[in-house]
């Protein structure tokens, strides 16, 4: 049960009958009660009366007696506040539910999920993190929703650089080459191949032949890029293994799997009189889009060598996911400065027809991870930071932080813990950052036991299993539930309030949402915790309470594996 909706629900039929037609009741949380409607204003400059004589006749005709007390405030406010009777019951059938008041869509789509997207023979960055980790937080929410979620991993696999890299893996030695790019060295490879290109025509003039070659179907050629792109694989999931996501094998899917699409999608662009002839290339000009000069900015599906670029991939791979795997919903995690291009992609996308409503595609875009001096978080070196180097730091810093706090531990479970803590720890303060924005990798404070962090939940987590392990049983489903103190009634309130914040970051993305819902909700049973003894209470109020703590327990659990963040039973 949803309060929000509840109240909702009970008001609107009220302030339809004052209305005299449809009115939203503005239901929101409130300081000065739990909740607080405020509609009465707008409708009063409607309605030409007092904005508290509306309020307090949509009061009196609203069924809330059973839900809560309404009162009217300031110039027309209705200030709601549930009863304890009604909190309790919804604690009740919460502890209950196996999915915490939860519900499974009643209208499931297919959505594509395209998220990480590294390149073959180059190692993961730092770059490709937020990416990774968004991307994976969707498909976790939305699958556990209910909806049918295909996780695609658009590699790139095609394209120039490729000459250049089988013309460098001949010069090595099939044999040679495969034992490097097998020890993950990926960057020096392509940095070697790439010096060579730059430094010697020979070898400019091969790599062009061995593209042609390439897209020409050339077996030997074809058989040396596989062996380019399935060591570059086993990289990636070594990578994703140690990240926790779900990205599995199954989900690669590079950009070579649309090269036999290219043609067919720019034909049927030129078919419905889209294409555009401009400075040798067919593009196709999606209205409301200009460059700097104000001209109309084009989007180029062929360039003037006849070759196709990101946007002939980007339309294709759209048109396969709509009309081949019948997904309604597109979302591609991206960052921000790639907005314009995708926006691009898709008001071309729907002059074609194949993006057409209910079915919509969207941006899921992110900002850039910073160092502490506030720029482009880099090497010392000055390159990129290898994403492998990164999650094995918070790892170590992980490992070292629990064997000073549980020096008493096994080495196993040090580690085990320290990993859990650690990527949690990354994932965390990722998806807790309003993803538009930059955020700074700050260890100490992602690390940290206090504050909004993995390691502050993870931490509430285990201590309230610790509380069971010390009362040598479980809670009763079935208890009573009572709240005496305003501390327990403080962690029913918002124990009541995940299935909300799960359905909001549904329609948002928005993962910052349920990170401070799980933060509010570790304060508060924080709070709770401290001022309501738990153990030394007896009878029905330990029973109560101990369905309180469980709750608490299981919501968290649930909502950090939404996040991709395990829950250790000890820290």
């Amino acid at each position: 049960m949803d309060l929000e909706k509840l109240l909702t629900d009970r008001l609107a039929p009220a302030f339809a009958t004052v209305a005299g037609g449809p009115v939203d009741p503005v239901v929101r949380r409130s300081p000065r009660a739990d909740f607080q409607s405020d509609a009465a204003l707008a409708l009063a400059r409607r309605l030409g009366r007092p904005p508290r004589d509306i309020a307090a006749e949509v009061r009196d005709l609203a069924a809330l007696d059973d839900v809560c007390t309404a009162e009217v405030s300031g110039p027309g406010f209705l200030n709601l506040t549930v009863t304890d009777r009604t909190l309790a019951a919804l604690v009740a059938d919460l502890a209950a539910d196996d999915r915490l008041g939860v519900p499974v869509t009643p209208a499931p789509e297919t959505v594509v999920v395209d998220y990480s997207a590294p390149n073959v023979a180059k190692e993961m960055h730092v770059g490709h993190l937020r990416s990774t980790v968004i991307g994976d937080a969707a498909v976790r929410l939305l699958d556990w929703l209910g909806h049918r979620v295909l996780r695609v991993n658009h590699l790139g696999d095609w394209g120039t650089p490729f000459g250049m890299l089988i013309e460098h893996l001949l010069d090595l030695g099939e044999t040679e080459a495969a034992q490097e790019l097998s020890m993950g060295d990926l960057d020096s490879f392509y940095t070697a191949a790439r010096r060579k290109f730059d430094a010697d025509e020979a070898f400019r003039e091969r790599s062009r032949q061995r593209v042609v070659a390439l897209q020409g179907g050339d077996e030997r050629t074809l058989r040396l890029w596989r062996l380019l792109v399935a060591q570059s694989e086993r990289y990636f999931l070594t990578v994703y293994a140690l990240l926790d996501v779900t990205l599995t094998a199954a989900d690669f899917r590079g950009e070579s799997a649309y090269d036999d699409r290219l043609g067919p999608t720019v034909e049927e662009l030129d078919r419905l009189g889209l294409l555009r002839t401009s400075d040798g290339a067919d593009c196709v000009f999606p209205p409301g889009f200009t460059g700097r000069d104000g001209e109309p900015l084009p989007l180029i599906v062929r360039k003037r060598d006849g070759g196709y670029g990101y946007p002939a991939t980007d339309l294709a791979a759209l048109r396969h996911r709509t009309a081949d795997l019948g997904a309604t919903r597109l979302l591609y995690v991206v960052g921000l400065p790639q907005r314009q291009h995708f926006e691009m992609v898709y008001a071309v996308a729907e002059l074609a027809g194949w993006l057409r409503s209910p079915t919509r595609a969207e941006h899921v875009g992110f900002g850039s991870i910073l160092g502490p001096d506030g720029r482009m978080l880099r090497s010392r070196a000055g390159g990129s930071v290898k994403l492998v180097g990164l999650l094995e730091e918070a790892v170590a810093r992980a490992v070292e932080l629990t064997r000073a706090k549980n020096p008493e531990l096994d080495e196993a479970t040090i580690t085990e813990i320290g990993r859990a803590v650690g990527i949690g720890a990354i994932k965390y303060a990722d998806l807790a950052t309003d993803r538009g924005r930059d955020y700074v990798l700050d260890w100490e404070r992602m690390l940290s036991l206090d504050g909004n962090t993995a390691p502050y939940l993870q931490y509430a987590y285990s201590r309230i299993r610790s509380v069971f392990r010390r009362a040598g049983t479980a809670a009763r489903p079935d208890a009573a539930i009572l709240l005496v103190e305003p501390a327990e009634r403080a962690l029913a309130f918002e124990l009541a309030g995940f299935a909300a914040v799960v359905g909001q970051v549904e329609r948002t993305l928005a993962f910052h949402q349920l990170t401070g819902y799980l933060y509010r909700l570790a304060s508060t049973f924080s709070a709770f915790y401290e001022r309501c003894p738990v153990l030394r209470a007896s009878g029905e109020l330990r029973d109560s309470r101990l369905v309180l703590a469980d709750l608490t327990a299981r919501t968290l659990r649930q909502g950090l594996h939404l996040l991709g963040i395990r829950t250790p039973e000890r820290m």
